[in-house]
């Protein structure tokens, strides 16, 4: 998310497409084990990288991006 879509916000679908993952998939395994650890938050407008997301990953949260926490 950080690297391909800014960070986001990014939908279901096209999270599922880029890591050729099924939808339910993605959505009942690989989410809630990324919210639960704080690095992926759901936004009425999509996915979204949390600041502590970027911070887990190394790189600096832009401004404008993600929950502007």
């Amino acid at each position: 998310i950080a690297e391909k879509f800014a960070g986001g916000p990014v939908g279901l679908k096209t999270i599922a497409a880029a890591i050729s993952e099924e939808e339910a998939t993605v959505e009942d395994v690989y989410e809630p084990y990324l919210m639960q650890l704080g690095l992926l938050a759901r936004t009425s407008k999509g996915r979204v990288l949390t600041p502590f997301g970027y911070k887990h990953i190394g790189l600096k949260q832009p401004k404008s991006e993600g929950l502007g926490l």
